[in-house]
């Protein structure tokens, strides 16, 4: 396991070299949405209206952060179940979406299209959502004011701390760790 510090957007270089298991710190822009938030992006592009932001390169964490606190830049931002945004993300991926944060599972259809274009899941940990939005310097409403908390933001973060869970090759972390677990405990349960 790595650690890597990166920053955004996402090239095929950078992603080349994230593999399941590194821990990574990203810097630069990344985007808020949840599932509203996809399902409006998906009809934008099935209208033919495009989507509110250039996803090519880019990063979408899964949250919908609390209000900031007077001086705060945002409020308590943890990651989201990622599954719930599944029915979309391939769509995105096809259109330029390079990697993604939230928690949990991903669907086949989702790693397939990680494969094939070429993308990367990572991990943020849920109950590190205070420290998280630390890392976070800036959040700039840019589309779908009327979601209130789960409208797309456009954060600056610093040294935002990711684990890669799934990377561009499929290689995922949470099989890794079962495998590797019941390999260690075999001799145990006898």
């Amino acid at each position: 396991m790595t650690e890597h510090k990166i920053t955004t957007p996402l090239t095929d270089e950078i992603i080349g070299k994230l593999k399941a298991g590194d821990t990574v710190f990203i810097t630069g822009s990344i985007y808020t949405a949840r599932d509203t938030a996809h399902k409006k992006m998906i009809e934008a592009l099935e209208s033919g209206k495009g989507l509110p932001f250039d996803i090519k390169g880019q990063i979408i964490y899964y949250v919908g952060p609390s209000p900031a606190k007077p001086g705060a830049v945002i409020g308590s931002a943890g990651p989201t179940t990622s599954g719930r945004m599944d029915p979309y993300t391939p769509r995105l991926i096809k259109e330029g979406l390079r990697g993604m944060i939230g928690k949990g599972l991903r669907s086949k259809d989702v790693v397939d299209a990680m494969i094939q274009y070429g993308a990367v899941y990572f991990a943020a940990v849920g109950g590190a959502a205070a420290l998280i939005s630390k890392t976070i310097t800036g959040a700039e409403p840019i589309a779908y004011d009327d979601l209130g908390p789960e409208s797309v933001k456009r954060l600056e973060v610093k040294d935002f701390p990711v684990i890669v869970v799934i990377d561009k090759h499929g290689n995922n972390l949470y099989e890794i760790g079962k495998k590797e677990y019941a390999g260690k405990y075999s001799e145990v349960r006898g």
